[in-house]
């Protein structure tokens, strides 16, 4: 899920919120919620404002 939620926000060449994602993904918001959670963490997106993330 990880992946695909990345994949997704580069595709989209701006900061998106994680329910976005989940649309363009056909996703639970939850569960691309969580991937984001984790991927920030890892240090892989960036959150230039509140509630918006992109790849960092």
């Amino acid at each position: 899920m990880k992946d695909t939620v990345l994949k997704a926000m580069r595709e989209a060449g701006k900061p998106v919120r994680p329910g976005d994602v989940a649309k363009a993904l056909n996703a639970d918001s939850k569960e691309v919620s969580k991937a984001i959670k984790i991927l920030k963490d890892e240090g892989a997106v960036v959150s230039p404002k509140r509630c918006y993330y992109e790849p960092a």
